[in-house]
């Protein structure tokens, strides 16, 4: 996975978490997103990035 499907994959996780909590901020999880991303950032495997951050921002969120 090339850095710019990784950012249009990155929008889509944004997309997703936007629908599926809608009383939260896009800005909010946008951040959330970046700071999962950031963790993960170093990862040798770069097409699993996107799912992972989707999923530790989903736990974050649904606190």
């Amino acid at each position: 996975m090339g850095v710019s499907e990784e950012l249009r994959a990155l929008g889509d996780v944004v997309d997703r978490l936007a629908a599926k909590f809608p009383a939260l901020s896009r800005e909010h999880i946008e951040d959330v997103v970046q700071q999962e991303h950031s963790l993960l950032d170093t990862g040798r495997v770069r097409a699993f990035i996107p799912v992972l951050v989707e999923h530790a921002a989903r736990d974050r969120l649904s606190r």
